[in-house]
């Protein structure tokens, strides 16, 4: 079983982004995925693993 936390896409720099989990800001790799700004994007271990779609991003937050 993994952890992933959703958050959201603020700033995207090459194959980095800027995540913000409520306020708090982390970089994450988006390899795996392709978000935009303004994405909900579940990260795990670093990874931005997947995109959330706009109709479930408040089931997981």
């Amino acid at each position: 079983m993994c952890l992933a936390i959703p958050g959201k896409v603020i700033k995207i720099d090459d194959d980095n982004a800027t995540i913000d989990y409520d306020g708090i800001k982390k970089q994450a790799k988006i390899t795996l995925v392709s978000p935009n700004i303004g994405d909900y994007v579940l990260v795990h271990a670093g990874f931005a693993i997947e995109i959330l779609k706009k109709d479930r991003k408040d089931d997981t937050i």
